[in-house]
Order: structure tokens, then sequence, then C-alpha cells
């Protein structure tokens, strides 16, 4: 029997990192095996890949680079995600992200998939005053971090696919749920205007970056971005009217309105949807669907994805 390729997944008790782990235990060719990093292996996440079948849950730290050593131990190879929103600070993400480059680097990594996304001062630069500038050089600073942070694994020579994700519809379980108005009517309130927002699955991105493991060379130094649909906020209310029974609307605020709520992260969001609608037809533009379907078969629409969500999101909500 020929040996599986170790997957070493780095972020695997997270959204992105769960959507591969469950990628691969549900892939019928049985090419790779998962190993899953997390700084507690002894939590209830780390237990639940447990009981979901993976047997090689190891301890590492993104803030401890001598832990990541083992981490990537006769890997063949590597899927890198970080976690800007669990301390805000861009300057930390880039340097757990040089961090990994280098262990994946050293241990001989042979094709790595980065997490990662555009550069928004591509399209706002940072003398514009469209929206403020974040932490003295950033205007997205969990956009503009991960594309700074590009470069370590190509400094590294890490073979490496960068793959360009977008907003997780499963946001609408969370962070961005639906907010009750006054008259108790459920409301998307973004600052996204007439545009259009890309959205995608969390399991279509980890059913991706299977695929593109499976392509092994062919996509190595390739930047591919993906989504799974293109959607007014407003389309994404009545489809979630259609699909749940309840009426669901759509609130414009300006990003302004929004940055002025004073919740942690706000002006970071409110400039992440300022740039989705300013920047929206160069952002989706580089998430061609056709081309994302033939990596990824299965991928998923938004009125897909709700219906595969609908108890949930009723229950989230009520």
């Amino acid at each position: 029997m020929t040996q599986k390729k170790i997957i070493t997944v780095i972020g695997a008790t997270g959204r992105q990192g769960g959507g591969l782990v469950r990628a691969v235990l549900a892939d019928r060719e049985e090419e790779f095996t998962v190993r899953a990093v997390t700084r507690h292996r002894d939590g209830e996440p780390a237990r639940e890949l447990k009981r979901l079948g993976v047997d090689d849950i190891v301890r590492a730290d993104m803030d401890d680079p001598p832990s990541l050593a083992p981490a990537f131990e006769h890997a063949y190879g590597a899927f890198v995600v970080t976690n800007f929103w669990e301390h805000l600070s861009a300057e930390r993400e880039k340097t757990q992200a040089q961090a990994v480059a280098r262990a994946a680097s050293h241990a001989g990594v042979l094709h790595a998939i980065w997490s990662t996304l555009e550069d928004t001062r591509d399209c706002v630069p940072l003398d514009d005053d469209r929206m403020p500038t974040l932490q003295d050089h950033y205007k997205v600073p969990h956009f503009d971090a991960k594309a700074e942070a590009d470069h370590y694994f190509l400094d590294e020579a890490v073979p490496t696919t960068f793959l360009r994700t977008t907003f997780n519809w499963e946001n609408l379980l969370g962070t961005f749920a639906p907010q009750r108005g006054p008259d108790g009517t459920l409301q998307l309130a973004y600052p996204m205007g007439e545009s259009r927002l890309s959205g995608i699955a969390v399991d279509d991105i980890g059913k991706t970056a299977l695929a593109i493991l499976r392509r092994g060379a062919d996509l190595i130094a390739a930047t591919i971005s993906i989504a799974g649909e293109h959607l007014k906020v407003a389309d994404m209310a009545a489809a979630l009217t259609t699909s749940l029974g309840v009426p669901v609307r759509y609130r414009p605020l300006t990003p302004d309105e929004w940055r002025a709520q004073g919740t942690p992260g706000a002006d970071e969001t409110g400039n992440m949807f300022q740039y989705y609608a300013d920047c929206e037809h160069r952002f989706t533009a580089a998430r061609d669907l056709t081309a994302v379907r033939d990596l990824n078969p299965a991928l998923q629409d938004f009125a897909t994805w709700l219906a595969a969500h609908h108890g949930r999101l009723l229950t989230t909500w009520a």
C-alpha cells in the first residue's frame, strides 16, 4: 500500500483549516493524511478532530518558532492560515507567517498553500482619505499584512500556491449575523451600497485547497483567487427571506456609520467592507467562478449553502 502524503494543517481547529481537514477525511482517493496543528491538544476543538478521525495532532505555536519544527517533520505539504482576529495586529500576523514559512522551508515541504489576500493599498493608497489609515501602515490590516507576508514564502524558497480567499458565509452565523431592527425585523446592515460582495463556504476553501494539492507542481507559484458567488447584499437578504421563510432586509450603512459603532475591530471591518465596495470590479474579476469550479466541481453558491445550513440559521437567529 502506498504511504499517504502528510499535509500539515496550521489552523486545523479553525474554519479554513477545518475545511481542509474535512475534505481530506472525505477524500476517496486517500492520497493524503492530515497532521493537525493546534496550541491546545487537549482542548475541545482538538478532541473534535479526534472524533472526526484525525490521529496525528501535534502542538505548535506560531508565536514560538522552535515549536513549529516537529509539525513539519516528514510532511509533504502544508496549509497555512493565520488568525488576525485573535490579536488584531498586522505586525504579529506577519511575524507568525515568517516563522511558519521558515519552518516549512527547513523541513523541505514540497507544496505549501498560503491562505492570503489582496493588498488593498493597490486600490486605495495610504494617502487616499476615503478611509482611515490603520496601524500606521495599512488600509485593511488583515488583508495587507497577509499580502506583505507572501514574500516570506518566496524568500524561504517554499514551493507555494497563494490562495486568496474572501468573505465566509459562515460569518452570517456569528460576527456578521443579521441584527433585529427596532420593528423586530432581521436586518443585514453592511456598508456595501449596491456593490456585490464575494462570498464562499469555508468547506469550499478546504475542497479547493485539496484540489490544489492534487495538482501538485502545476500550481506552484500560482495565485488562485476564489469565491462561490458574487452577490449584492440586498440579494443575499432576499435569498435568506426565501430560504428561511422570515423577512430579512438589507439596511445599507455608510462606512463611517459602521466605523462609528466603536466595537472592537469596527475600523478594520469598516475599511474591509469599503474596500469590497469601492474595489468591487477588480476584486470580483479576480475570482472567476468558472475557473474555481474547474478546481472544485462541488462549489456551492449562496442558495446551496443556505439550504445546507437552514436549521442552524434558524436556531442562531431565533
